[in-house]
């Protein structure tokens, strides 16, 4: 009987730059019309996409097989990315339900941003989490964000956006929340976090405060982040397996 060689593993596919994955999307996505730019150069010479004559004369641009594999594995990357991030997030926002705060996920807010002097402008900030204390004291709302990274790189590019630290800040109390990487090791050190915001790190499933924020109290809140509020539902901030513990709720059979 003969046995039959192992098949050799494939070969990892190759990071791409942001600009030259974002192109082999659009190539794929439309009808493969040329650029004839530099990156257009280097996805052809990696052999990811291949030029294609028409009849007429015409030069049209075919996503290979190489260039499929890629795709399919930048977007299986990013689906494990997402997943990470929204556990995370799903995480702080129980855990903020958990100390007694109210908790929303994903809104819109609007937020002023110094310019040049004195002068501010509005922009519209997107926190992982916003929450505020559960009271029916409007000073003493006490407003946190909680903007979560489970990648280095996006960390990092955050961090270089000053202004949309500043609309953070606008908001109320800024924390970052730092995932792991594959390794089971912390994305970043907590120093590289500017100091005005704090830092929670993600440790066996725990949220471990590696650096507190410092206080920033608001006694007000503007009427269009109130109307945002009350536009959206909050996260529960218990797990419903509590629930049976506490008995039906009242009404309930």
């Amino acid at each position: 009987m003969h046995s039959l060689a192992p098949t050799p593993a494939a070969p990892a596919a190759p990071a791409l730059p942001k600009a030259h994955a974002r192109r082999l999307r659009e190539v794929w996505r439309s009808a493969g019309w040329p650029c004839q730019d530099p990156i257009e150069i280097d996805l052809l010479a990696a052999g990811l996409l291949d030029r294609v004559h028409s009849p007429s004369g015409h030069e049209t641009l075919r996503v290979t097989d190489a260039g499929i594999q890629l795709l399919a594995a930048t977007l299986a990357g990013h689906r494990a990315a997402f997943s990470a991030h929204e556990a995370l997030v799903q995480r702080v926002a129980q855990e903020m339900g958990r100390a007694g705060r109210v908790a929303w996920r994903g809104l819109a807010l609007r937020a002023r941003v110094p310019c040049d002097g004195d002068a501010t402008r509005w922009c519209m900030a997107k926190p992982d989490v916003f929450s505020i204390r559960n009271t029916s004291v409007a000073s003493y709302v006490d407003p946190i964000v909680h903007e979560v990274k489970v990648r280095r790189a996006d960390l990092l590019g955050d961090l270089r956006n000053a202004a949309k630290r500043a609309a953070y800040l606008d908001l109320g109390e800024c924390w970052y929340v730092l995932g792991c990487d594959a390794r089971g090791r912390c994305i970043a050190d907590p120093d590289e976090v500017p100091p005005e915001c704090g830092v929670l790190v993600a440790d066996n499933g725990r949220l471990v405060a590696a650096r507190a924020a410092p206080r920033r109290h608001r006694s007000d809140l503007p009427f269009g982040v109130w109307m945002a509020l009350a536009k959206a539902a909050p996260e529960c901030g218990r797990d419903e397996a509590e629930q049976p513990l506490l008995g039906p709720a009242e009404g309930a059979p």
